[in-house]
């Protein structure tokens, strides 16, 4: 992962991470940085990724890659710990957005809706506060009113066989699909590795499978921004 310089993290402050304001062409000031933001503009369907603190976040710019290719304008949301896993001034200039990582401030200008969620790399606690309707997080509070709203979402997990065992992350998991939630876990998903052998399985994360298992439809909405 490349970590961020001392002159882009002080960029990033002065864009206002984390706050919803546009970057327009601060972030890189190239094609790619217009091109995102005309996306975000121009009716283009909407992508949330949602990241957690767990080991691939700092790849999670793969994943974007990916949405891009494929035509979704992205927007990357991280919980509070996961701000430290990820280069955000890289995934800044790679959307043309600010990474999100708390409500906006009244004054501050609305992000559009998502048309799809994807979660990933999503963990044990993210998992399971998600299925209680916990929402003490801007995260966490998009994905409370996700299913509410008809906006689909995929859930790629990265949790070791010691807490995929417990009785509360299988309830959370049943809880979840039973309201329509795709979880990626198991065959043909995320395995879950053995306790402390997580670091060895960062390169080998399986973004693709969250992006092929997202909703392609355009989820007809007036996009009321939140």
């Amino acid at each position: 992962m490349r970590m961020a310089r001392t002159g882009e993290a002080t960029a990033g402050v002065a864009r206002g991470v984390g706050t919803g304001c546009p970057v327009g062409a601060e972030v890189g000031g190239g094609g790619a940085v217009v091109d995102q933001n005309r996306r975000m503009s121009d009716g283009s369907r909407v992508l949330y990724i949602i990241v957690c603190a767990a080991g691939p976040a700092g790849s999670v710019g793969r994943l974007v890659g990916l949405a891009q290719n494929a035509g979704w304008a992205v927007q990357v949301v991280a919980t509070p710990s996961a701000l430290a896993f990820v280069d955000v001034g890289a995934i800044e200039e790679q959307t043309g957005r600010p990474v999100r990582s708390r409500y906006r401030k009244p004054s501050e200008p609305r992000s559009r809706r998502a048309d799809a969620i994807i979660v990933a790399p999503a963990t044990y606690n993210t998992i399971n506060k998600f299925a209680q309707g916990i929402a003490d997080t801007y995260a966490l509070g998009l994905l409370a009113e996700a299913s509410g709203l008809g906006i689909p979402v995929v859930v790629l997990p990265f949790v070791n066989s010691a807490l995929a065992d417990r009785v509360p992350f299988r309830r959370s998991l049943e809880q979840l699909r039973a309201e329509g939630i795709r979880i990626l876990f198991g065959p043909g998903g995320s395995e879950p590795h053995a306790p402390g052998t997580g670091g060895d399985l960062v390169d080998t994360f399986p973004w693709h499978l969250a992006l092929r298992a997202t909703a392609s439809g355009r989820r007809q909405t007036t996009h009321q921004e939140r």
